[in-house]
């Protein structure tokens, strides 16, 4: 039990409160996280959507969001990341607000993408400061943190929009509102010293700033992240089927009964995702970032291949969301951390916007190929196209692996004293809201 206690509980401490204070408004947010899961049923039940359709819908809305993304890096290199976040919490706790109080229509729809707009601009930033104010030997733990206040708050909003989507949609709209302006006053109040830490370790040399420089020519000085950067962009093509192919499935199977069952589906993904990711951030944290991004890919396609393999039992769905989150958990422990110990301090914004407009890209494209072939010729044509992305992305993680010794060496150095390492930060400036 001591063990136990201490692999949960103890790694996440030493943290600065802003770290905190971030993971207590991610589970306000996601616990009102209830349009986005159901976006696709939405769309193909409600308001009668072909899956080409809904996919090229939400290629228009990802194409809309991409410039929104880059300005939002942009920005975030640039201005206070703070109220980076904060404009788009407002915006978005408007548009949601508005959505829940008109009949549902094109134009709640068009509410959603310009609230999608905000969120994407303030993206960047939200990622950017995590970074900026976390050490990078406390920088998996602080992602571990954020990715699982955010699968709190989510273990009970798909059940409840699940619940809620027959008969009473209108009211997710407006909890998920009033979610995400508690998440804003918790930031605007308590998030107070946002000063970046400088460090002076071995570690840290590939993140000093670099003024001047363009973000593609920090890109094609960096080719192991630009590989990075088409490695994580496949998996998202593949993932993003958990809300697009897996829901169209069980809807067509299971009729009006398929949105309840993957809004337990999902539940239990984020009940998997709390359980697990301290566990996995314990008992893995010697595992580097290249080899859990492996592992994760690993993952990713068991659990599509036993939800495939046995489409329509429903007790099956269980059982591949839990390999398939175990996938998640590895990339998502992977991702922050590998990004922001390879770029310069000074592009981080930017970094993550290209990388977001990178994947956003991809993802369009694929979603319009997959829905394309579902109309055509069924799920099976579908599932190939997702599987092939998927393994793609897993064979070029290992490949990765070679590259990134090679490119990083300082990041491969075996530390034989703890504590040789300092951190040193800058007197603090508070930022008054």
């Amino acid at each position: 039990m001591k063990l136990f206690k201490h692999t949960i509980f103890h790694q996440y401490r030493g943290l600065r409160r802003e770290n905190y204070v971030l993971f207590f408004g991610n589970i306000v947010t996601n616990m009102g996280s209830m349009v986005w899961p159901m976006m696709t049923l939405i769309l193909d039940q409600k308001m009668g959507m072909s899956a080409g359709n809904i996919a090229l819908l939400l290629m228009v809305g990802s194409i809309i969001c991409m410039p929104a993304n880059l300005l939002g890096g942009r920005l975030a290199d640039k201005v206070s990341k703070k109220k980076i976040i904060l404009v788009g919490d407002i915006v978005s706790v408007t548009c949601y607000i508005a959505c829940g109080l008109i009949p549902l229509s094109y134009a709640t729809i068009g509410l959603i993408m310009f609230a999608s707009v905000f969120q994407s601009i303030e993206g960047p930033a939200y990622s950017a400061l995590i970074a900026d104010i976390t050490p990078t030997k406390d920088r998996e733990k602080a992602y571990s943190l954020l990715y699982l206040g955010a699968n709190i708050g989510l273990m009970v909003s798909p059940t409840l929009s699940g619940i809620l989507f027959k008969d009473h949609l209108s009211l997710a709209f407006i909890i998920s509102g009033v979610a995400i302006g508690c998440s804003t006053l918790l930031i605007w109040f308590l998030v107070r010293d946002i000063t970046p830490v400088e460090e002076e370790t071995e570690e840290a040399i590939y993140q000093k700033a670099r003024k001047g420089a363009s973000v593609w020519r920090i890109l094609w000085e960096n080719k192991a992240v630009l590989l990075f950067t088409i490695i994580t962009a496949l998996y998202y093509a593949a993932y993003n089927q958990f809300n697009f192919l897996m829901p169209l499935e069980m809807g067509h199977i299971h009729g009006d009964d398929g949105a309840l069952i993957f809004g337990t589906v999902t539940s239990l993904n984020c009940i998997i995702v709390v359980i697990f990711t301290p566990l996995i951030t314990g008992w893995f944290k010697k595992l580097r970032e290249t080899g859990k991004l492996v592992v994760g890919r690993a993952l990713l396609i068991a659990g599509y291949l036993l939800f495939i393999l046995l489409l329509g039992f429903i007790p099956i769905y269980y059982a591949a969301i839990v390999l398939f989150t175990w996938g998640e958990i590895f990339s998502t422990l992977a991702e922050g951390p590998y990004e922001s110990k390879r770029v310069p301090s000074s592009h981080r914004g930017r970094l993550t916007s290209v990388l977001g407009v990178t994947q956003g890209i991809l993802l369009s494209l694929f979603n319009v190929g997959v829905g394309k072939v579902y109309d055509i010729a069924g799920s099976l044509g579908a599932w190939i196209i997702v599987l092939s992305a998927a393994g793609l992305s897993l064979l070029l993680a290992i490949w990765l692996i070679r590259l990134d010794r090679k490119k990083y060496p300082m990041l491969y150095l075996e530390k034989k004293e703890k504590g040789t390492n300092q951190t040193v930060e800058k007197p603090k400036e508070t930022e008054q809201s």
